[in-house]
């Protein structure tokens, strides 16, 4: 089995990071594909970094070779129903992952994630996925994503002491970590409070593993069929073309 990992920021040490991740938890047989977006920002941290990440994220499943599955690598889940669109692959955002894993192990959890304008884009997301009976609360911590990466920042101090928090005042049983970049935090901060701590990451790879297991694709009827043929214009000109058939087994796109 092939599960290709999309990092749909341009900063490739954390490709490296969410990779290392993945490939902890994925069986035996399961080859981890851990790309970066050719195009977008740094890092995303608001609605205009996700739109801007979005046709990079679609570029990396329409190249290479094809997958089994695709994971989307950022907790705001950019471009997910996009990228559904366009293959009949299992794709999978890790926030709706790690949302989901949480509910199987836990009446109650708190999402703590990294900048207030991000929380706030996570809420969104608890309403989107059906989470409200779930979530009890989402936490900004107000470490910028390229901080998780710096040796010298006080970032896992701070996100512990969010988590602490969460479990004394939300009364959550389990913690969502709501970034990709965090990934490798799990376990120490799962041995620290003593609870079920989720990475996204680590949950999309298992859930991908068992929707192909059980020989599960894509629905193409209805709003997740192929995308139009149209004519695109501007920066998106060669989109256009784009929409014609190819052979790939994963990627379908309406002719």
């Amino acid at each position: 089995m092939r599960i290709k990992l999309i990092n749909p920021n341009t900063t490739s040490s954390m490709t490296d990071l969410i990779g290392a991740a993945a490939r902890a938890v994925a069986a035996e047989r399961t080859e981890i594909i851990a790309t970066t977006s050719k195009s977008g920002a740094a890092s995303i941290e608001g609605h205009f970094d996700e739109a801007m990440s979005i046709v990079g994220l679609i570029d990396e499943i329409l190249e290479g070779p094809p997958a089994d599955a695709y994971v989307i690598a950022c907790f705001g889940d950019p471009g997910l129903l996009a990228a559904r669109e366009i293959t009949n692959a299992p794709v999978f955002g890790i926030a709706e992952a790690a949302m989901h894993a949480a509910t199987f192990v836990s009446t109650g959890f708190s999402v703590v994630t990294t900048l207030e304008r991000t929380r706030i884009i996570t809420e969104h997301l608890v309403r989107t996925y059906g989470m409200e009976h779930h979530c009890r609360r989402v936490r900004a911590t107000d470490v910028p994503v390229l901080e998780l990466e710096n040796p010298n920042s006080n970032a896992r101090a701070t996100i512990l002491a969010e988590c602490e928090r969460a479990l004394r005042e939300d009364q959550s049983s389990a913690i969502v970590l709501g970034c990709a970049g965090m990934a490798d935090l799990a376990s120490y901060l799962e041995d620290q409070l003593q609870v079920p701590v989720i990475d996204g990451v680590a949950a999309a790879v298992k859930f991908a593993e068992a929707i192909v297991g059980m020989g599960l694709k894509t629905s193409k009827r209805g709003d997740l069929a192929p995308p139009l043929p149209k004519i695109y214009r501007g920066k998106l000109s060669g989109y256009g073309a784009a929409t014609g058939m190819t052979q790939r087994s994963d990627v379908l796109k309406a002719s």
